[in-house]
């Protein structure tokens, strides 16, 4: 069955086991053992984030992939004068859709429809164990939540992560895209011809090691080039929780296999094929890369240099627009609002009738 349903009737559907759901896995004693090491059981930062609000109303798609009938959350916006278009939005590896919140009331004011799902493995959506993690296979969930809502054409704006996943969204299915926005995409350097492989056991351990502490400090490092604001405190309030909560270890393993789907499948080098009109916005503090700490000073120095990067992946697309944005890092919907919020809305703008 493929039907969004409001979030809290998902959530009694799991617990009452109408269906035939697959068995769930039993949790393995590493896991286990972590857990156990882990603090307060707070609601608001469980696997499933259950005791936190977003900022609009969550729904849940329920579909089946790789054998398991999944639950993905979604937002979804409709503007009170619909101009019958729709964009998706799709978030980073860090962030679900709720930090979409203010693109989502800009766009929903200017009478676009808007969509945000959680992927798989984030936000609100399923943490599956054995789940392959593939932009493909997260993809074709997308493609199959806006099968379920009838939307047949979107205008994709991913960030972060999300720009590689947007990217190979149009890939796949060019014929429902209608325009492509990257904001601060990563993916575009290949970090495997440089950085040593570190294999999903190790990004686990890695994660089961963060703290609110750490991830203040790699966010600051990496996406605000060294300064932080007391505002972007929000921004890593779920995934802070989740360090202190027994649930972590699910958290954990899941951005574990995500952080090698992101290292081993890059886009860049198909980024020549994109047909849709593409819009970069490109935060030229960004210093976002993996692996910069495997690697000799040297060569870290040299990755995640954003200007260069975006000025490339604009080269390499065909007709793209790239929109440089100074003194602003890896987060320019939140660092420099009114700049990406005017070029957002007037590359959108530009073909509409």
């Amino acid at each position: 069955m493929k039907a969004p349903l409001l979030l809290g009737l998902g959530l009694l559907f799991a617990v009452t086991g109408c269906g035939a759901a697959k068995a769930p896995r039993a949790t393995p004693p590493l896991h286990a053992m972590a857990a156990a090491s882990k603090g307060s059981a707070d609601p608001r930062f469980d696997a499933m984030l259950s005791g936190t609000t977003y900022p609009f109303p969550v729904r849940v798609f329920e579909l089946e992939s790789q054998g398991e009938r999944l639950r993905m959350a979604y937002l979804d916006e409709k503007p009170a004068s619909p101009n019958g278009r729709v964009v998706l939005l799709l978030h980073g590896k860090n962030f679900g859709a709720s930090y979409w919140a203010p693109t989502i009331r800009l766009l929903t004011e200017k009478g676009y429809r808007v969509i945000a799902p959680d992927q798989i493995g984030f936000g609100k959506s399923d943490k599956p164990h054995d789940y392959q993690f593939t932009f493909q296979a997260l993809a074709e969930n997308t493609k199959a939540l806006l099968d379920s809502l009838g939307v047949s054409k979107v205008a994709v704006v991913g960030h972060s992560m999300g720009g590689m996943l947007a990217t190979r969204f149009t890939l796949m299915l060019p014929e429902r895209v209608t325009e492509l926005v990257l904001v601060n995409p990563i993916g575009l350097e290949d970090w495997k011809t440089v950085v040593p492989y570190r294999s999903v056991d190790e990004w686990y351990a890695r994660e089961l090691r963060a703290t609110p502490d750490s991830i203040r400090e790699y966010q600051k490092k990496s996406y605000y080039d060294g300064e932080w604001k007391p505002e972007y405190e929000a921004l890593i309030e779920p995934a802070a929780g989740q360090t202190k909560h027994p649930d972590h270890p699910k958290v954990a393993w899941c951005s574990a296999r995500t952080y090698d789907m992101i290292f081993t499948q890059p886009v860049l080098y198909e980024l020549p094929l994109l047909k849709a009109p593409t819009l970069l916005v490109i935060g030229q503090r960004d210093r976002t890369a993996l692996g910069k700490d495997a690697v000799a000073p040297e060569v870290a120095a040299k990755l995640g240099d954003y200007p260069a990067l975006g000025k490339n992946a604009a080269a390499a697309i065909p007709g793209a627009k790239l929109v440089e944005i100074p003194k602003v890092g890896h987060m320019p919907q939140i660092e420099a609002w009114d700049t990406y919020a005017a070029a957002l809305v007037s590359f959108l703008e530009r073909s509409r009738p």
